[in-house]
């Protein structure tokens, strides 16, 4: 298969599952908004060592949030409920609360709900106060620039991590521009998120390693100065390699997300560096999830 003149390998991208949850961040304007998210997002681009993989799903409008002011919408993901709980309050407490005139709600109802306001109330020193509307409660917290209003819950559902491709180019600016691309592409699409540095990954791993005390380690066979002393998967006019990775709340949105990825990726065609498609994946063995690559772009 080729789009563009672009080749697509033949393989899948293994993902696995993991816990999300989506909050609501608010502010007195977008850019206190944003930065509030900001923070809460850093150091989140993968669980080998994070906590917690999170970033901006979308910037929202006031008409869409609960307190009519504008927001940012964020997505975290962790590998089980209890270890989201713990980033949650963290991130919240430090990076949130602690921002200039924000607030916080639940972006997601669901049967399974954890601790947001909750617990972060208890920052008030018994002056908190709560109040109940349509049902769900919120806490009050008063605070030096006002109060911090927070939602006492939000909710907890499955979902995917792990979805990924790889754009094989040039050099590290053609794959550089292809993937910048790829992200503002991917980032229209909701239900979806790339937690790593601008979205892309420079430095992509596999599970394992020849130290025991490492979990993941370089993908050599993806490294452009190995060619010539591992079994390398890369012919010799690929000069760097850079990968995508998209986290989803669902099956749906990490396809979605790597179609329009890929097709943006590969709108630049080899005049411009981009020679091919692939993906990361460990024969199976990571997660029960596979994306193939040529069955969601055709």
């Amino acid at each position: 298969m080729h789009i563009n003149g672009v080749y697509i390998d033949d393989t899948f991208a293994e993902a696995f599952a993991m816990k999300a949850t989506r909050i609501i961040i608010t502010a007195i304007d977008h850019y206190w908004a944003f930065r509030a998210a900001n923070s809460l997002t850093g150091f989140a681009s993968s669980v080998i060592a994070c906590g917690c993989e999170a970033d901006i799903e979308r910037k929202l409008d006031p008409s869409e949030t609960p307190d009519g002011r504008p927001g940012i919408a964020v997505i975290m993901f962790a590998m089980s409920t209890k270890r989201l709980l713990e980033q949650l309050q963290k991130r919240v407490g430090q990076s949130v609360m602690t921002t200039a005139t924000s607030a916080c709600f639940s972006g997601i109802h669901s049967p399974e709900m954890i601790s947001l306001g909750k617990s972060l109330r208890f920052f008030g020193d018994g002056y908190q106060t709560s109040k109940r509307i349509d049902g769900t409660r919120f806490w009050r917290i008063p605070v030096m620039h006002g109060e911090f209003v927070c939602e006492e819950t939000t909710g907890v559902v499955p979902a995917i991590g792990g979805g990924n491709f790889l754009i094989l180019a040039k050099t590290s600016r053609h794959a550089l521009a292809a993937c910048e691309k790829a992200v503002e592409a991917i980032g229209k699409v909701r239900n979806a998120v790339t937690t790593f540095p601008g979205g892309i990954v420079g430095a992509g791993s596999k599970t394992g390693s020849k130290y025991g005390f490492m979990p993941a380690s370089t993908n050599e066979a993806f490294c452009p100065t190995l060619k010539g002393v591992v079994d390398t998967r890369l012919t010799e006019e690929i000069g760097s390699v850079l990968e995508v990775v998209i986290d989803g709340l669902d099956q749906e949105a990490i396809s979605e997300a790597m179609g329009e990825g890929v097709l943006a990726a590969c709108s630049l065609g080899p005049g411009n560096g981009i020679y091919r498609i692939s993906a990361g994946n460990y024969g199976g063995k990571l997660g029960p999830y596979h994306f193939h690559l040529r069955s969601i772009l055709s």
